[in-house]
């Protein structure tokens, strides 16, 4: 999950935060301090489970006296029907943890089974499914782990792990050869080992990235399938 653990606390934190406030004061009004309860998380659609970690996390956070037991894991195919795990204790905290775990499961589940499907497109190919930046604002680290159960490949998880030199980026520094100049010694200055990725428009910027070269890895944006074919060959 590389070593986004402070981020999963920091985004538990806030989303209990936002949910429980100063307290789940229609629990608290009607189910009795020493109620216990036995949960079942049900499975009702197809696909691939991802978040069983993020429902544990979030009920020992909430309540770790919580017992779960735990029938099917991260990455697992579903089915309707299937019984994901069960959880014991107090009611009161159950009900607490209930839609935050519901919440982060079926759409990192959702996520999951997208991820998957198109993996499974690729799979005879020499290729792998990368993510993006445009994730639910504080939900990436959710979103980005939930690529990597379906079998996709997390992409730069923020702007301060990867240089991408966009098209933006290459009209403000006065072209491709420039933009990538100035990165390098920006790199050097600051003494940062990035990687560098560079967007190319067309088949005349793939040349041009190429010719200067020093760079690891080219953007298609928005290429036909035949333009992607010659520049792959290239």
């Amino acid at each position: 999950m590389n070593d986004w653990t402070i981020d999963l606390d920091e985004f538990i934190s806030n989303a209990i935060k936002e949910d429980v406030g100063d307290g789940d004061h229609t629990s608290l009004a009607c189910v009795p301090a020493e109620g216990s309860k036995t949960a079942f998380l049900l499975v009702k659609e197809q696909g691939i489970l991802a978040g069983v970690e993020v429902a544990l996390q979030v009920f020992n956070h909430i309540d770790p006296e919580l017992n779960t037991k735990v029938y099917l894991n991260d990455g697992n195919a579903i089915k309707p029907g299937d019984i994901v795990f069960e959880v014991s204790g107090s009611a009161r905290s159950i009900l607490k943890a209930e839609r935050l775990v519901l919440n982060c499961m079926q759409r990192m589940s959702g996520i999951a089974t997208n991820t998957r499907k198109y993996v499974n497109l690729v799979k005879e190919y020499p290729c792998k499914i990368l993510d993006t930046r445009k994730t639910t604002p504080g939900f990436r680290v959710i979103e980005k782990w939930a690529v990597r159960i379906g079998g996709g490949v997390n992409h730069r998880f923020g702007l301060y792990d990867m240089i991408m030199i966009k098209d933006n980026h290459i009209d403000f520094a006065g072209g491709i050869e420039k933009a990538i100049t100035k990165t390098r010694n920006y790199l050097e200055e600051v003494k940062k080992d990035l990687k560098i990725e560079v967007e190319a428009r067309n088949l005349k910027e793939v040349q041009e990235i190429m010719a200067v070269g020093g760079i690891d890895r080219i953007m298609l944006d928005n290429f036909s399938i035949e333009e992607m074919k010659t520049a792959v060959q290239m």
